[in-house]
């Protein structure tokens, strides 16, 4: 019956009451979110989203017996374990290094006493923290773990590389296939993706502009890495169909059926986003495959 984040209203609410300053001390969500994406491998990342889907559409119901037992520092730590195993950069990111920040934050904040809040996930790390912070072992350094890691020039080269060759081919169908050859390795391209990141859009229910959107942009991002379809559908659904208040009150309750999915504005702007982008990614190694094929139906001739 608590929602998350109830225990930090309190809190502030307690230290308002009592005129008492309050400092928010974890790490911004953003950065420990992309750190979260940045630090993890290929297959721990299609791990990340499977459990986040899992989860979003899991009818689990958790007994108060369950949660009391959570409280037992055996129970918790059994659980860290078990996620420690099945993504271990999750852990770190999530966990491990929020932990230092936390215990640095608290270190840095002014007055001689001081009441910290926190999830109790994190409470062992933090005391482990401060008593090496305490004893000389350990200098608070919070600037190491608040910047998001570049992508390696593998994956920044790669990003482009691959636009460039179907650009080539397709170039290369106009120079050897003549103007029909080339227009019919255009149009695989445009209709493959565009249909499916729209198809997509569609599925998720959204805004007529913003599956159009989803068709006219969806051949361009997939050759552009610093964008994706994605972005550009949600951002537009986002406008013309816009959250209210009530959307954000309703969105953890929301979020655990897939009928909430389509009713919250929030959440649909991001079911968009994401079957928009899928569709595109489909449609990219179809498309792809097919101009590879009559790449090499002209060349066999």
């Amino acid at each position: 019956g608590v929602k998350p984040g109830d225990e930090m209203v309190a809190a502030m609410n307690t230290a308002k009451e009592l005129g008492i300053p309050a400092v928010m001390a974890d790490r911004p969500i953003q950065i420990t979110l992309r750190r979260a994406w940045a630090c993890n491998s290929g297959a721990g990342k299609i791990k990340l989203i499977s459990a986040l889907l899992a989860s979003a559409f899991s009818k689990e119901e958790i007994s108060s017996e369950q949660i009391e037992n959570l409280k037992k520092q055996s129970e918790m730590d059994s659980m860290m374990s078990e996620l420690s195993e099945y993504m271990p950069e999750i852990k770190k990111v999530l966990i491990d290094e929020r932990d230092e920040y936390l215990a640095g934050s608290i270190w840095h904040s002014d007055g001689n006493s001081i009441v910290a809040v926190l999830g109790a996930g994190h409470l062992a790390g933090v005391k482990k923290h401060l008593e090496k912070i305490a004893a000389g072992e350990e200098t608070p350094d919070l600037e190491k773990i608040s910047s998001v890691p570049p992508k390696k020039a593998g994956a920044k080269i790669m990003g482009w590389v691959i636009p460039a060759i179907i650009v080539a081919m397709i170039g290369a169908g106009f120079y050897f296939g003549g103007k029909a050859k080339g227009t019919e390795m255009a149009l695989s391209w445009i209709l493959w993706n565009g249909t499916l990141s729209a198809i997509g859009a569609a599925a998720a229910a959204g805004h007529p502009l913003a599956i159009l959107v989803s068709f006219i942009g969806a051949p361009i991002t997939s050759l552009c890495p610093l964008i994706g379809v994605g972005l550009v559908s949600g951002i537009m659904q986002a406008v013309f169909c816009k959250p209210k208040v009530k959307d954000l009150e309703l969105l953890s309750d929301d979020a655990c059926s897939v009928k909430g999915f389509y009713k919250n504005r929030i959440l649909r702007v991001l079911l968009v986003f994401f079957l928009s982008s899928i569709g595109s990614s489909a449609g990219t190694f179809i498309a792809g495959a097919d101009i590879i094929t009559k790449i090499a139906s002209l060349f066999g001739k």
